[in-house]
Order: C-alpha cells, then sequence, then structure tokens
C-alpha cells in the first residue's frame, strides 16, 4: 500500500534527511503503518530513522543541533495543534538562529461518518479541531502549507525545503489531515536536481569596489559580526580582510566562531554588559557583517561620525518590527561571497602599508591587553567555583576539537571569552532567546557527529527548561553521550539583571527576595541518572573539579554514557 505518508517519508529520504524527530499521536497511523511494512519488507533504509522524543521541544531542538552541527536539514514530526504549541520556543530559536528544519503536523481528520480511512473515530477529534492551525507559527516560518492531496505531496514536501535551504534559512512548516495522510496515491518520481536553494546571492561589482576603496582608507576600521561563521569560508575571507588591511574584529553576541581569537586583530565579544566597548567607540568605518543586533544603542554604540555599511543575507531584518542601525550603504548578499569579492577588488588596489601596519599594532596591543585580563579573571579563589575558573578547566578538560554548545545565559560571555573554541563549527548557541536548547540539541549534535565530543554548558535555568527527563532518556535510548556541565548559581539571575538595568537604585535593589531563586535546588545531575543512567557529578569547591571533570569525560568516552557535572559558583 502505497500512501501520502509513504510519499512523504520517501521525499524526506531523497533530501538526504537521516532521522524524523518524532512526538507520536493519533495522527500518524499512515506514517508507522508505512514504517512498520517498509521494516517487515527489509525496506526500511529507504526511509528515515524515527527518533522517539518525549517532548516536542526537545525535538526540535535536536533537530536545530543536528543542522548546526552537520549543516543538513532534519524533520520534526508533532501531534496536531497540541503538539504544534508544545514545540515552545524552539521555533522562536529556530527561525532567529536561521535554522533549516521541516516540521510536520497532523491535523484532525476533516470528515466524521467513516467516508474515508481516517475519518474521526476518537472523542480529541473534534477538541483538537481548530480555526487556524498553521497561524499558530506562522509568524516564525520561511513557509507554511497544508498537504490537502497525496498527488503531490513529495512536490509540497521539497518545495518547502527549497525555502528552509535559501537565505535566510529557517523552518518550514506542513499540515496534512487524517484521511490525506492515509490516502492511496500513485508513487511520483522526483528529479532531485530541478529542486535546489536559491543560489547565494553577490554584491554588484561597484558596491565590492566602494566596500574595498572605503575600507582601505578609513583611519580606524572594524567590522561587527554575529554569524558569519555559519559558513567557514565567510571565516576564511574575514581574516584574509582583515589581515590585510588591519581591521579589528569585535563579535557581538556571537552564536557561531567567526573569527579566530587568538589573532590578534580580535577585539573580543560583546554581550549585555553595561559599558561602552572602546573599539565601537573609535572606529571611524564599521562594516556589519551578519549580525541581528551589532551593538544596544543605549548602551553601547558607535561615535555619530562613524560610517556603517551592511551586509547581510536579510539586510531589512524582515521579521523584525523595530530595527535600524544608520546604516549608509546597505546590501544583501552571502558573507562568504561579499568578502571575496571585497578581497579580489583589494588585489588590484594600491594599499598604505604604513597605515595598515599602524592599525595592526594598535588592535595587537588591545588584544594582548584582553588576553591578559581573560588569564587574570581565570584564576582560582580559594573556596568559591568562578564561572571564568570553572570554563576554564572544561577547556583544558575537553580539548580543542570538542564541540561547545552554550546556553549559559547570564554567562554567556564567560563562555564565549573562556571556551577556547578558535575553529567554526567548534561553538554553537541556539540563536534566539527562549532557553532549553542545550540538551535536545546536544543528542542531535551527537547523532550528527558521532565521532565527536559534545559538550553542553547550560545555566541552572536553562537546565530546567530543557526537560531533562527526556532529554536524558534519548541519549541513552539513541547511545547519543555527551557532557552535559551546569553554572549552577541557584537561581534566575537574568531576570534579577534585567530589573537592576531599568531600576538601579529602586525597591528592586534593596530587596532581600526577587522570587529568582531556586534554593533549595534540585539535584540537577541526579535527573539525568534517574532518566538516562548519567553519571552525576555534584562539585561545590575548586578542588574537586578536575576529577569530576576527568570522571565525567570516562564516563562519556569509555562507558558511552551522558554526564552532568553539577558545578555550584557564588549564589546569584
Amino acid at each position: 500500500m502505497y500512501t501520502t505518508s509513504t510519499a512523504i517519508l520517501e521525499a524526506l529520504h531523497e533530501a538526504g534527511m537521516e532521522y524524523v524527530f518524532a512526538n507520536l499521536g493519533s495522527d500518524h497511523s499512515a506514517f508507522l503503518e508505512t514504517l512498520a511494512e517498509a521494516s517487515a519488507a527489509g525496506r526500511r533504509e529507504h526511509f528515515p530513522a524515527l527518533i522517539t522524543c518525549p517532548d516536542e521541544m526537545v525535538a526540535l531542538s535536536a533537530a536545530h543541533g543536528f543542522a548546526l552541527a552537520s549543516g543538513r536539514p532534519q524533520a520534526v514530526l508533532v501531534h496536531v495543534e497540541c503538539g504544534t504549541q508544545q514545540l515552545g520556543g524552539a521555533i522562536h530559536n529556530a527561525a532567529k538562529g536561521r535554522v533549516p528544519v521541516l516540521i510536520l503536523a497532523g491535523a484532525s481528520p476533516a470528515t466524521q461518518e467513516g467516508e474515508a480511512r481516517g475519518s474521526r473515530n476518537e472523542f480529541i477529534h473534534w477538541i483538537q479541531d481548530v480555526f487556524d492551525q498553521r497561524g499558530l507559527v506562522r509568524g516564525y516560518m520561511r513557509y507554511d502549507h497544508e498537504i490537502r492531496m497525496g498527488a503531490n505531496a513529495k512536490q509540497i514536501v521539497h518545495r518547502a525545503l527549497q525555502f528552509a535551504l535559501s537565505e535566510p534559512k529557517g523552518p518550514v512548516y506542513l499540515t496534512a489531515a487524517r484521511e490525506v495522510l492515509e490516502a492511496e496515491i500513485a508513487p511520483v518520481r522526483i528529479e532531485l536536481a530541478e529542486w535546489p536553494a536559491v543560489a547565494r546571492m553577490a554584491l554588484v561589482p561597484e558596491d565590492a569596489r566602494h566596500i574595498a576603496q572605503t575600507l582601505s582608507r578609513a583611519r580606524r576600521p572594524l567590522v561587527v559580526t554575529s554569524y558569519a561563521g555559519r559558513n567557514p569560508v565567510a571565516v576564511t575571507e574575514l581574516v584574509r580582510l582583515c589581515t590585510r588591511l588591519g581591521i579589528g574584529v569585535l563579535e557581538s553576541v556571537p552564536s557561531q566562531i567567526n573569527f579566530p581569537p587568538t589573532e590578534a586583530l580580535y577585539q573580543g565579544c560583546q554581550w549585555n554588559e553595561k559599558r561602552q566597548n572602546p573599539a565601537l567607540a573609535e572606529a571611524d568605518t564599521i562594516l556589519v557583517v551578519d549580525s541581528d543586533v551589532p551593538w544596544i544603542p543605549q548602551i553601547n554604540r558607535p561615535s555619530d561620525r562613524a560610517l556603517i555599511l551592511h551586509i547581510d543575507t536579510d539586510p531589512l531584518k524582515a521579521q523584525m518590527p523595530l530595527w535600524y542601525i544608520h546604516a549608509r550603504h546597505v546590501f544583501r548578499a552571502d558573507a562568504a561571497v561579499a568578502l571575496r569579492q571585497v578581497n579580489d577588488e583589494l588585489d588590484s588596489m594600491p594599499l598604505d602599508s604604513a597605515g595598515i601596519a599602524e592599525r595592526t599594532a594598535h588592535y595587537a596591543r588591545r588584544h594582548a591587553e584582553r588576553s591578559g585580563e581573560l588569564e587574570r579573571l581565570e584564576r582560582p579563589t580559594a573556596d568559591t567555583l568562578t564561572p571564568e575558573y570553572l570554563t576554564a578547566r572544561v577547556r583544558e578538560a575537553i580539548g580543542v576539537d570538542a564541540i561547545v554548545l552554550s546556553e549559559g545565559v547570564t554567562n554567556f560571555h564567560v563562555i564565549a571569552n573562556h571556551a577556547g573554541r578558535t575553529r567554526p563549527g567548534t561553538l554553537f548557541t541556539q540563536g534566539g532567546g527562549s532557553l532549553g536548547w542545550n540538551g535536545g540539541a546536544a543528542v542531535g549534535a551527537k547523532l550528527a557527529r558521532p565521532d565527536e565530543l559534545i559538550v553542553a554548558l547550560t545555566g541552572d535555568g536553562s537546565y530546567m527548561f530543557s526537560v531533562p527527563s527526556s532529554v536524558h532518556w534519548m541519549a541513552r535510548r539513541y547511545r547519543t553521550p555527551f557532557l552535559q556541565v551546569v553554572y549552577n548559581n541557584r537561581g534566575w539571575r537574568a531576570p534579577k539583571f534585567s530589573t537592576l538595568g531599568v531600576h538601579p537604585e529602586g525597591f528592586a535593589s534593596r530587596a532581600e527576595d526577587l522570587s529568582v531563586s531556586f534554593d533549595p535546588p534540585p539535584d540537577y545531575a541526579g535527573i539525568a541518572a534517574a532518566a538516562g543512567g548519567a553519571l552525576a557529578e555534584t562539585v561545590k569547591r575548586p578542588e574537586e573539579l578536575d576529577g569530576a571533570l576527568e570522571r565525567a569525560l570516562r564516563a562519556v568516552r569509555e562507558e558511552r554514557r551522558a554526564a552532568v557535572v553539577d558545578a555550584w559558583l557564588a549564589h546569584l
């Protein structure tokens, strides 16, 4: 029996998807029948593997992590509108992080008297019938559609993936009623080469020349970026550009490795620190490349005299109602392509070698000062774990090749500064602002890169948001061991910091209890041990840390099970 569900699963396999991260419901009967039939007939390899996910947000976070680690999208299968809503903030993260993933949800049957196979036969089919299921997530999707008939289901899947994989990339959402999924159809053959993503955009040649001339003439040029490192080629071209012209590089809330932090031109990263960044303040020419929030004007901004140029695949920030950076020149282009064009223009231009040497030396001095300050912060204290010391010891324990997934929230900048990642593809964040991503993402990243060490660094609030019982059950079931380190300050620092940022001398600044503490704290490591047999380690003093990390890494590498190190920092 060949059904619409068969066609959809074939389309996912044709597109190179290894997995469907699934939280199943009554609308998925045809999928389960198709997979059972394929197993019985010895044809299971023609379809993606089904990964059972007890929580939908974990499912989408796992697909998200897989896509980041591999560069290939995966699919998520959820139950009607209930499962769609349970995806929660993971949809926000995939959209804001520009992560390609296909979400497929069933819909309540459209008939109730047995008119077709799959007609309503359970009471929930009336309760789960809503007016606009797709509208629940439309504001986050690159494309959404209802599959209304099986004959073109494959075409719809491949069209959706064209949107997901074309810049700006992101999630797509498809629905289908149960009768449609159950309908028998004739097989459809697809020529995959006829469904490509849109080609990457380049600069107009005169624009590339203008950028090259403007940067070469600047006294204190600066590049600001957040996610150019999604493409390692862009990093190579950025290093080439900045090295030959003596341009400093500042990362703003980086979600990737965009520029090697060991390079002398690297000027660090800016998060929510309440200070003016000196490199940004002194720059006379700023090239913003792939950044949603290059600076926070109320706190940290360029000089009013600075000339700002902006290159981005989505320079209008179409999903952000309020956004502007006072750029005089704005270009829609792929970062790797555009930077290569600018470099090519520089090949035929005379360059000011003395000016380049002065700029390089200036930024190198700043870089050395910053490096010395970071080393000072990493020194151990007598009896309290600091986040800087914790991150530095994790860095030394895991080596340079491990893939780090960062969701430290108020320790975002600490992890970015001290985790020691130098190569593109070895540091990722969720790209958005919804917490609870790191656990599911670690499972997905390990499926994508089974031979790599995956390390999730998470705040204690983010750990609880991540549904660790589901995460660690999946890690054991699918043999995806990873190291998870909890930065445990026993509370929510983020809302406390936000409140003090608005009311620095208000009542909240003097209050003993802001309802943000987690005292007494849960046994975070014990949750993972109970749910998935993870090694549980709790560390409260600096001298306990190295031994705990050594045991944790042995569990991950040799015993093939996850490990959670619950590291107690200073309280809030």
